[in-house]
């Protein structure tokens, strides 16, 4: 695994035990309520990132990559040729 992704796996599944929890409790007494569809939502959201997170590990995606896709001027992106 990359340098970074497992501790990135582990915050992505604490948030997640904590928006259920929060979801949970907004949404007691009052399923169909405009503020319970939003804390669900927010799980579920967080819950894709950790999915997609997991597929370019098994895609050996270096995600590395990916940052530089869309932060090509870093310093950590640049290229050297000899």
């Amino acid at each position: 695994m990359y340098k970074g992704t497992h501790d990135r796996e582990k915050k992505l599944t604490k948030m997640i035990e904590n928006k259920v929890t929060e979801a949970k409790e907004v949404c007691e007494g009052n399923d169909g309520s405009d503020e319970c569809r939003v804390a669900w939502d927010e799980v579920e959201e967080i819950s894709q990132a950790k999915a997609h997170l997991r597929d370019k590990l098994e895609h050996h995606e270096d995600p590395l990559e990916s940052f530089c896709d869309g932060n090509p001027d870093t310093d950590e992106c640049s290229v050297y040729y000899d």
